[in-house]
């Protein structure tokens, strides 16, 4: 019997299937190490990351004598749409203190589709920022509803002003290290599951050798 037959048979026999299951359960450390090394990874992000800070300003679109609840309603979806144009040409940079580009970058609207109102959210690194970002795109907003107001016919007011932020909006070293360990164990999980597996030699019955044709025997006469 060669080497690689008895190789097969052990592969085969009841002690050769566990010793395969212990090898194909040793590849699972790597799930325990992805989830390690995706925590501390997500800790020193949540560590080392400057802290984001957000403030909110609202504005209310307001219907006048001469419109109906319907057209404010359509206007504030309209000036949703446009702040962050109407904040780069206004006057929205200069109360803010920081570039148009900045303002892009870290204001966002929101409309309500039921009421004509308008969220304004400034994000930034430091809360009186924010504020004076949110303020300054909702000024802006009211300074161009006000000069619009002869052909559209509604009103455009700050509803409230930003208040400034007591803490972050950005995660936590510990959120950032659970959302780390979760995103390093699936994938660590991935990958072991779409390895290449060891491919095993196929067993083929030996073919047996063809006998020799029997010689056929003269009789003497």
């Amino acid at each position: 019997m060669t080497e690689k037959e008895s190789g097969r048979r052990r592969e085969g026999s009841w002690p050769g299937r566990v010793l395969a299951r212990i090898r194909a359960l040793s590849v699972w450390w790597i799930v325990p190490v992805g989830v390690l090394i995706g925590a501390l990874a997500g800790g020193a992000y949540g560590t080392l990351r400057t802290p984001q800070y957000s403030a909110t300003s609202y504005v209310l679109v307001v219907p006048t004598d001469k419109t109906d609840p319907a057209a404010a309603l359509g206007f504030a979806q309209a000036y949703g749409r446009v702040a962050s144009q109407v904040a780069a040409v206004g006057d929205a940079q200069v109360w803010a203190g920081v570039s148009a580009k900045v303002l892009r970058e870290n204001v966002t609207t929101v409309t309500s589709p039921d009421a004509p109102m308008i969220s304004v959210t400034a994000t930034s690194s430091g809360r009186q920022a924010a504020v004076s970002m949110a303020d300054g795109v909702a000024r802006s907003l009211v300074l161009n509803g006000t000069q619009m107001q002869g052909s559209t016919n509604v009103r455009v007011v700050q509803f409230s002003r930003a208040v400034k932020p007591t803490s972050p909006v950005s995660p936590s070293a510990p959120l950032a290290a659970l959302v780390g360990a979760a995103a390093g164990g699936l994938l660590a999980g991935l990958v072991v599951l779409v390895r290449p597996k060891r491919r095993r030699d196929e067993v083929h019955a030996p073919v047996p050798a063809p006998s020799a044709a029997p010689v056929p025997q003269t009789e003497s006469v």
